[in-house]
């Protein structure tokens, strides 16, 4: 699985814009991306602020994502209206999510350039603390 909250900081004036690709990469991956579970976007308090919570079966999922030719098409349209990404892998918690832990996975030996190059460039964070407490919750009176 791979679990990532992204933080994008839109351009002054590119909210419309980056909603308009928000909208039309929704739909394209939702209509041809089978290892996706989740992937919406939302916008955040602060000002050209925004989010997207996305999940996928695996790792390879995501790496699958972000190199599909709908994401690889809009990656210009991207760079032109958002100023700033911070992409955050995120570990959903057994019992208080539908979704499995997040784990990071080598790119195929036989992998493109392009995707072999996301799967380095975008490995998934591990935190070590999430393996102590992924080892479920502590016994009643420990």
């Amino acid at each position: 699985m791979a679990t990532i909250l992204a933080r994008m900081l839109v351009k002054p004036g590119k909210e419309r814009e980056f909603e308009q690709i928000a909208r039309d990469l929704y739909s394209a991956s939702h209509g041809s991306e089978p290892a996706l579970r989740y992937y919406e976007y939302w916008r955040g308090q602060e000002e050209r602020v925004y989010y997207t919570l996305l999940a996928f079966d695996d790792h390879r999922g995501f790496i699958h994502h972000q190199t599909i030719d709908h994401h690889e098409d809009a990656a210009p349209s991207i760079r032109e209206a958002v100023e700033s990404v911070h992409l955050e892998f995120i570990d959903p918690i057994v019992g208080a999510s539908s979704l499995p832990p997040t784990e990071h996975q080598a790119a195929p030996a036989d992998a493109d350039e392009l995707t072999a190059s996301y799967t380095e460039r975008l490995a998934a964070q591990i935190a070590d603390w999430w393996g102590v407490v992924r080892q479920g919750p502590p016994e009643p009176g420990a």
